[in-house]
């Protein structure tokens, strides 16, 4: 096969074919922040061309990831651009094919029923929710959840995982004390939304008058 259309690269150190993570992780970002915003067109406009459109576009981009190569794929494209300037973190290709697998059903199921057929339902609702959980996931924390499951599919040990958590039996350790933290900043959330629920409802007004005087216009 032909180095321009394999799917991973070869890289010296490494046994097996590897991806960029960090490329992959701004990829992941961009989807995210594209399907994320589309979403709120729908929650607040109840507009849903946005959506239809960055659907297309997704089933596209991983039609080009696992067809042709990845390296020809516009998101991971503009992710190489984003990152030209860190140091490239690999990770095995192979889960990564698995992962962009199931982001191919996932899309290709909300193609299906949003663009071809054009219905919603709690199906395609909860079929977004979990790209979009997926996405953030990669993006935020750089835990690819459908790489999780490769290891189960294919019963083989994926190599070169983010983090090294495939090779690493060590953990970094959270003290009691950074707990209590975490505990008491929810508890903190927990009594402004019982005792200040009113406080914080209340409608921001326009300070300086810009937007007030153009409605009344």
């Amino acid at each position: 096969m032909s180095k321009t259309l394999q799917f991973g690269e070869d890289v010296a150190g490494y046994e097996i074919r590897v991806l960029n993570e960090r490329e992959i992780r701004a990829a992941a970002g961009i989807l995210f922040l594209a399907t994320f915003l589309s979403l709120m067109m729908i929650l607040f406009e109840d507009n849903f061309q946005p959506i239809k459109y960055v659907i297309t576009l997704f089933l596209t981009d991983f039609l080009i990831r696992l067809f042709i190569s990845p390296r020809y794929s516009p998101t991971l494209i503009l992710g190489r651009l984003i990152v030209s300037r860190q140091k490239p973190e690999y990770v095995g290709a192979r889960q990564k094919r698995f992962a962009w697998m199931v982001g191919l059903v996932l899309s290709a199921t909300m193609f299906a029923f949003l663009v071809v057929v054009n219905a919603y339902s709690p199906f395609t609702g909860i079929t977004c929710l979990v790209c979009l959980i997926f996405l953030f996931f990669e993006s935020a924390f750089g835990i690819c959840l459908a790489c999780k499951f490769y290891s189960a599919v294919f019963k083989k040990k994926a190599q070169y995982c983010p983090g090294e958590v495939c090779e690493k039996k060590t953990r970094q350790k959270t003290s009691g004390g950074q707990l209590l933290v975490v505990f008491g900043y929810v508890a903190l959330l927990t009594f402004l939304l019982t005792f200040f629920k009113g406080y914080y409802s209340r409608k921001p007004y326009d300070l300086f008058g810009l937007f007030t005087t153009e409605k009344t216009k």
